[in-house]
């Protein structure tokens, strides 16, 4: 290339194609239900989780919370925890930190 030609190069990307999934179907109540908290191991998510736990132990006693840890980093799949909310939980709040 001449020292004064200026090569410019475009940055825009194509995303692939994906399928998007629904998202659940939203409860009719909590009350009675079982509600899992995963902590997707994302920074503080812990502590976010801890403070979701506090907050329905004082303000919604009447659902169940079960604590969880994700497998992995917070991208990685968990099927045997995926399996296990699917078999014994009503829902699910993944906390991502920050």
């Amino acid at each position: 290339m001449a020292a004064d030609t200026l090569r410019v190069l475009n940055p825009q990307g194509f995303p692939p194609h994906i399928d998007q999934a629904r998202m659940a179907p939203r409860l009719d109540t909590l009350e009675g239900k079982t509600v899992y908290l995963v902590d997707c191991r994302f920074d503080d998510s812990d502590l976010f989780m801890d403070q979701m736990e506090a907050w329905f132990a004082r303000n919604m006693p009447v659902v169940k919370t079960v604590r969880r840890s994700k497998a992995g980093t917070h991208s990685d799949v968990d099927p045997d925890l995926f399996r296990e909310i699917q078999e014994h939980g009503d829902a699910m709040v993944l906390g991502v930190g920050h």
